[in-house]
């Protein structure tokens, strides 16, 4: 049996020791999975779903401190943003409890034509089939729940397979849904390689694909998948904000402090490419950069670290040569731009880098906030669409009339007014357009997703 060390990204100390699994255990779990769906005599009944539900809320909120620690540990996210984490997670199987009774068909109109007379026609929603879900390290617990609870609260069987790096999480939520009474089969957690995770993603059998993570793996998976599968593939993005003249700053910097280093920048609508007009541009900048060199990095667990460690140390090697890269064409270091450990990077904000430098045209997912002037806000919207990803953005102005026309220029499937990048709530819509990503997530938006209609018509002599 093959082991895996899942370590602690701030220091490399070992948390646990687990086994993988292999290409049987995941033929097991498909196979188990699709005879659950096939046989509907075997389906939980919509009150059964909503009772083991209520009890994962009520387990979960008795575990705060522990999940909080264990997502710490392995993830690298701050011990209070991993809380928050913790709480949002617990916030999202609530929300999928609320959102059950909205899952629902309607009626379509008959009689309009001579041929559709004594008939009746209505749709209901059932569950998709056996769901396939991918994810990643960033959320370690609030992506599983995601990933998992929309395709539980619906009833449809679902395989999980969480980040390499950060499965603990994951493992300590499936012991969760066993003591909240969900039968073996309806949730099956496989933490294996890629290799023999592949059938995850090309078996006839899986219905529904979810997966997170980068848009060059999710677009490849996407096209290995099997005729009729469905998917949602959610990818990163670059994510731009435009500044206007009038911007309130005190505001602004606060925000962009946060959506820019929180989780050290590995979220996928992490502030990066920030255009400031050039009025106040330097005094932004400037300010921005103050706040980032105060901030407390270190380890995850310590109350007082504001910002933690990347993933793994050859991630610290790559900000590092993209930064430096920045600097070599002539982006000026405003503050950082240095590692502080094989897994720390200083928070750092450049500016002016370059359009063709890394940090201007791919996702960072560091902590590295780049500040370019401008003079004409139309230019620096076209910067902002000039790449593939589309995910979220923001403008900053106290002009409504500038901020929506801003708004509405963006290419974006979410673009906050006055505030980061990164805000989002698990009952709002959320995904990438282009190459960010296909699909809504957000826990309805993935009920709705995990479920498919079906239309039935009655015929009678009865019916007018």
């Amino acid at each position: 049996m093959q082991k895996l060390e899942i370590t602690r990204p701030f220091d490399g100390t070992v948390i646990k020791e687990i086994t993988l699994n292999n290409s049987d255990d995941v033929e097991r779990a498909i196979s188990r999975a699709y005879e659950l769906f096939q046989d509907q005599d075997a389906w939980l009944p919509s009150h059964q779903r909503l009772a083991i539900l209520e009890k994962v809320v009520h387990l979960m909120s008795g575990q705060i401190e522990q999940l909080t620690l264990i997502a710490a540990e392995e993830g690298g996210k701050p011990y209070a943003d991993s809380k928050v984490e913790v709480l949002r997670a617990i916030n999202g199987v609530k929300l999928s409890i609320e959102h059950l009774s909205q899952i629902k068909g309607g009626q379509i109109p008959m009689g309009l034509t001579e041929s559709s007379q004594n008939r009746l026609a209505y749709t209901l929603r059932e569950p998709i089939g056996v769901v396939s879900s991918i994810s990643a390290f960033n959320h370690p617990l609030n992506l599983i729940i995601h990933q998992t609870i929309p395709a539980i609260a619906v009833g449809s069987p679902v395989i999980i397979k969480p980040a390499l790096t950060t499965p603990l999480s994951c493992l300590k939520f499936m012991e969760i849904l066993k003591q909240a009474g969900l039968p073996e089969g309806w949730c099956k957690c496989l933490v294996c390689d890629n290799q023999d995770s592949e059938k995850l993603v090309t078996d006839p059998r899986i219905n529904y694909l979810s997966f997170i993570g980068s848009s060059k793996v999710g677009w490849f998976l996407r096209s290995k998948l099997s005729p009729g599968t469905r998917c949602a593939l959610e990818h990163g993005g670059a994510a731009p904000v435009i500044v206007a003249e009038d911007a309130e700053i005190e505001p602004l910097v606060d925000s962009l402090t946060k959506g820019g280093f929180y989780h050290a920048g590995q979220v996928c609508v992490s502030v990066q490419r920030v255009y400031v007009h050039e009025s106040i541009c330097q005094v932004v900048a400037e300010k921005l950069a103050e706040k980032a060199s105060q901030l407390i990095v270190g380890d995850p667990l310590d109350k007082q670290t504001e910002v933690g460690p990347l993933i793994l140390p050859r991630e610290v090697d790559r900000v590092e040569e993209w930064v430096n890269e920045a600097i070599d064409k002539g982006a000026k270091v405003l503050t950082g731009g240095k590692r502080l450990s094989s897994s720390c990077f200083e928070p750092t904000v450049l500016l002016n880098p370059p359009d063709d430098a890394l940090v201007s045209k791919s996702e960072i997912f560091g902590p590295v906030v780049c500040i370019y002037s401008y003079n004409d806000r139309l230019e620096a919207i076209k910067k902002a669409n000039s790449l593939a990803f589309a995910f979220q953005a923001s403008v900053f102005t106290k002009n409504l009339d500038r901020a929506l026309d801003t708004m509405k220029r963006l290419n974006a499937t979410a673009v906050m007014i006055n505030d980061h990048t990164a805000f989002r709530v698990d009952w709002m819509p959320f995904g990438g357009r282009d190459s960010s990503g296909i699909g809504m997530g957000g826990i309805g938006y993935s009920m709705e997703e995990m479920t498919r209609e079906k239309m039935f018509v009655i015929k009678s002599s009865a019916l007018i």
